[in-house]
């Protein structure tokens, strides 16, 4: 799976273009969500999700590799415990969020060490 990085400056009216753009192109969105005029999707295809955005005209896309975790979500502190083993290997996070399979998203810059710490 894929983290797609897309620039949304527009709030409502970006997702509602990104959401038809990649919708148009048979794209499903696996999660995500939007903070700070950025959003973030999971995506299968990434590739085929940056060139559908970009041959719309949209700048600024980043696909990532995501790293998609199991969470207690009912287990008071395992978000905690998950990113506490993650800062002790050292791997910088740069985005968290849900999947619609109550998982964890984690968009980090060392995938590897990233699996090693948590498994």
């Amino acid at each position: 799976m894929y983290d797609i990085t897309v620039p949304a400056p527009e709030g409502a009216t970006s997702l509602a273009r990104i959401g038809a753009i990649l919708g148009e192109a048979g794209i499903s969105l696996e999660g995500g969500g939007m903070w700070a005029d950025v959003a973030h999707y999971l995506v299968a295809e990434g590739d085929a999700a940056a060139h559908a955005l970009e041959c719309a005209g949209i700048r600024g896309v980043v696909v990532r590799r995501g790293l998609v975790v199991p969470l207690d979500a009912d287990v008071p502190g395992a978000l905690g415990r998950i990113m506490t083993r993650l800062a002790d290997a050292d791997v910088h996070l740069l985005a968290q969020y849900s999947d619609h399979g109550n998982r964890k998203v984690l968009i980090v810059d060392d995938p590897d060490a990233a699996r090693a710490a948590l498994s």
